[in-house]
């Protein structure tokens, strides 16, 4: 039931400007358990009871052409530099007032003591280089770079 709260917390928070994918699905049999659609990337884990969605036009190409390659990164590099992105975005999103809602939708439900594994942290982080590059955003004390 514990894993069930968790996948209730998780599913969804993942979620950025929501944009109507297309339907084409191609399977990446890299990573067996993604499905891509377009500019959706879906990651989904049965076991760890997990799901991320990230809908944005573009990052899929800048993902595969621009981003360091999975493995550049430690989790743990990753685990504390998401640690510190999603505090600020969540902030941003509380202050719609300040920053622009239409950028800073939804909160992201991203806790520190649980191992979201290597995918997750990766995926998120490089979601999050990419935002900051792609509308000139500034999370936190770290310039966005490749």
């Amino acid at each position: 039931m514990k894993n069930l709260y968790y996948l209730a917390l998780i599913v969804g928070i993942f979620m950025f400007n929501c944009n109507s994918p297309k339907t084409t699905i191609n399977k990446n049999e890299e990573h067996p358990n993604r499905i891509k659609q377009n500019d959706t990337v879906t990651i989904a884990n049965e076991e760890l009871e997990y799901e991320i969605i990230i809908i944005e036009p573009g990052f899929n190409f800048w993902l595969q052409s621009s981003a360091r390659p999975r493995g550049f990164y430690s989790q743990q590099f990753l685990e504390n530099r998401n640690q510190l992105l999603v505090i600020e975005w969540n902030q941003r999103v509380l202050q719609p007032q300040r920053f622009n809602p239409n950028l800073y939708e939804l909160q992201i439900d991203y806790q520190q003591n649980i191992d979201y594994g290597y995918e997750v942290n990766y995926l998120l982080y490089n979601y999050f280089i990419y935002f900051q590059l792609t509308y000139n955003q500034r999370l936190g004390p770290f310039l966005p770079r490749i």
